[in-house]
């Protein structure tokens, strides 16, 4: 007889996923576009339960306490796995490598470099050229201290071989309302927020951040086109389940995931997001954490970015 609650049995009883993020949120969204595609082949009910705060520390940290047994997942975003182990490591509960166990990646969100029509800038080479004859007067605006869309900026001045002043705001909204009125030059922006403004010639697309050009605005070039080798930064988030889940559950929910983000409608709702869905293995997705991490703790170190 199968022992209750072991591999070959589940599931037997609502999963319940964490998402740590408000309401109304991109991750918040995707998760509930696949609620019920999930809900019809685990035959569960999944329950989302948004429990936000702390970079993502609370409710990964939830995640990484409960029983391994794959009734309790979370969606995690890049911070909380990847940067903030390096800037704030005292604050987390959790170990990222240690605690937790990857399923899959769900969706990736790339980034923008915009510059305001006041600043006369249309290429990434306009701008390079100008940060090295006029560095103290160029800044570029981003969503906030640690977020990927500072690390992205700090990774413009890595590869530009500039030191361009990089200026924190509390999110995108306020970034977006600064250099659409040409208080700062430069913004890196994600894409929800700025493609309607691009598209209405209101704010210059000079290059996006991800390896090549991106559905949302295919006319835009990659960063790594235009002189900026080897740039790639993209906003993710996955999913993860407690350390020591046994594998036959993690294959089980994994398959169960990357079937519903292949689902056309799914898909049409995840793009609408300015997102791409980003099914992969749990292996795969462990093994992008790891490459995630080491890249952005060198760069932190490299630029000595420090947490507020």
């Amino acid at each position: 007889m199968l022992a209750p609650g072991s591999a070959f049995a589940y599931p037997d009883q609502p999963i319940k996923i964490i998402v740590t993020f408000p309401p109304g949120g991109s991750a918040d969204i995707v998760i509930r576009a696949l609620q019920p595609l999930l809900a019809e082949d685990l035959r569960q009910p999944i329950v989302v339960e948004n429990r936000a705060g702390a970079g993502g520390n609370i409710g990964i940290g939830a995640v990484a306490q409960a029983a391994p047994d794959g009734y309790t997942l979370g969606v995690a975003a890049a911070g909380v796995l990847t940067v903030n182990p390096h800037l704030n490591r005292a604050a987390m509960s959790f170990d990222p490598v240690k605690d937790l166990a990857p399923v899959t990646m769900l969706a990736e969100i790339p980034f923008v470099l915009v510059a305001s029509q006041q600043s006369g800038f249309a290429s990434v080479a306009d701008v390079v050229a100008a940060a090295k004859a006029r560095p103290a007067e160029l800044s570029i605006g981003h969503g906030g201290n640690g977020t990927a869309m500072h690390l992205t900026s700090a990774l413009f001045n890595q590869k530009a071989g500039v030191r361009i002043q990089l200026v924190a705001y509390r999110g995108t909204a306020p970034a977006s309302v600064d250099v659409l009125a040409g208080h700062i030059p430069l913004a890196v922006l994600d894409i929800p927020a700025s493609r309607q403004l691009i598209l209405d010639g209101k704010l210059k697309a000079l290059g996006v951040s991800a390896a090549k050009p991106v559905v949302f605005l295919p006319e835009v070039p990659a960063l790594s086109a235009q002189g900026l080798g080897g740039f790639e930064s993209v906003g993710w988030f996955g999913i993860v389940a407690p350390a020591a889940t046994p594998p036959d559950i993690v294959k089980r929910l994994n398959a169960a995931f990357v079937k519903a983000l292949k689902d056309p409608a799914a898909i049409e709702k995840i793009r609408i997001l300015g997102a791409e869905p980003a099914p992969s293995s749990a292996e795969a997705f462990a093994q992008f954490i790891q490459s995630e991490s080491a890249k952005w703790g060198k760069l932190i170190a490299d630029a000595g970015i420090k947490s507020e």
